[in-house]
């Protein structure tokens, strides 16, 4: 049995409601603000009832917005992001496993009605996230690619983030949650069907993450928020012996020659507070929570993610790209070698 029917038999079949986990790997935060509880409420009980996780992957202001949902399930997310983006947006949900199409697709009309939509703006497609080149996506035709806790069950990561990029506009995003790892997970583990649709035996290294990312084009990816995973199953917790799992949530935006690492190039930012839901402060990511009216120092990727995407209009920008300082310490790079004068050798040379 191939890694996605093993997957369609386990969200298909084994599981039958969120209670069927038995770890919260597919868990995102439920600490989440009252607007997208409200959105939450709105959605059909079937659908909620067969969403196998918690939490809602949704980035910052969405209106008139084109989403794509990787892994949709039976289509809370994407109907949450309908509301979200309003009647002028438009959300299309991704997902290989029939059963939960056919709940999904069950109430596009109950939702359309909901929200208050003369006419859908939410579809639902089957295929593979890894080969959304099958489905008759157009390249840069999304605004936004969101996806809760489902490319640790793909046997292609790389092609999926590679498919992502292609589908992006530039300076769209890709905003999702999923499980790493801190080392590999061996073989025997990924090859368990359990552990696998538990969403750890397919979790990604976390470095290795990294490398596929930018490898698919997105130079510099922003971790927005983690946790450390529990598993309260003790037999699963045998299994995994001294492996670490996370769950964590990455922005990668579609932005042509983003440099490798952070630089200064004496830039900064001032936010307008005009982010809907966001009147205080602008979280791009853990390291950058960027107050209203405050004048706050960028690097040059940082300055560019937010001149050249969605949020341009929120902020005013200062400085240009004329003069270079080095490395940006506000993200999190240093430089490597220490200032410490400890040569081995004196005046007459290298060491070398």
């Amino acid at each position: 049995m191939s890694v996605q029917e093993e997957v369609k038999n386990y969200y298909g079949e084994v599981l039958q409601s969120s209670e069927d986990l038995k770890t919260d790997a597919c868990c995102t935060d439920t600490d989440m603000p009252d607007y997208l509880k409200q959105v939450l409420g709105q959605v059909h009980d079937e659908v909620l009832s067969r969403y196998y996780g918690c939490g809602l992957v949704a980035p910052e202001q969405l209106k008139g917005m084109k989403i794509l949902d990787l892994g949709s399930g039976s289509g809370r997310d994407c109907y949450a992001l309908s509301a979200l983006v309003g009647e002028q947006g438009y959300v299309v949900g991704v997902d290989m496993t029939e059963d939960q199409l056919a709940v999904a697709n069950r109430h596009v009309d109950y939702h359309r009605q909901q929200f208050g939509y003369a006419a859908a703006n939410v579809e639902f497609r089957e295929g593979y996230i890894e080969k959304l080149d099958e489905l008759g996506l157009e390249d840069n035709s999304f605004d936004i690619i969101v996806s809760n806790c489902v490319i640790n069950l793909s046997p292609d990561k790389e092609a999926v983030l590679k498919q992502a990029y292609r589908l992006l506009k530039p300076g769209g995003e890709i905003y999702f949650s999923d499980v790493y790892s801190d080392r590999r997970v061996p073989a025997e583990l990924a090859a368990d069907p359990v552990l696998y649709g538990e969403c750890l035996g397919g979790a990604l290294y976390w470095n290795d993450f990294l490398t596929i990312a930018k490898a698919a084009g997105f130079m510099d990816p922003r971790l927005v928020e983690d946790r450390r995973l529990n598993v309260d199953n003790e037999a699963v917790e045998k299994q995994l012996g001294d492996i670490r799992f996370y769950s964590a949530t990455y922005r990668l935006f579609k932005i042509d020659q983003l440099e490798p690492a952070c630089e200064d190039y004496g830039q900064s930012v001032v936010y307008r507070g005009t982010v809907e839901h966001h009147p205080d402060s602008f979280a791009l990511d853990a390291q950058h929570v960027i107050k209203k009216g405050e004048r706050f120092a960028v690097c040059g990727n940082t300055y560019r993610m937010l001149s050249e995407s969605r949020f341009c209009e929120h902020f005013e920008f200062m400085g240009d790209r004329t003069s270079h300082h080095g490395i940006f310490k506000g993200c999190g790079y240093e430089m490597p070698f220490s200032d410490k004068d400890d040569s081995c050798c004196s005046a007459q040379g290298s060491c070398c």
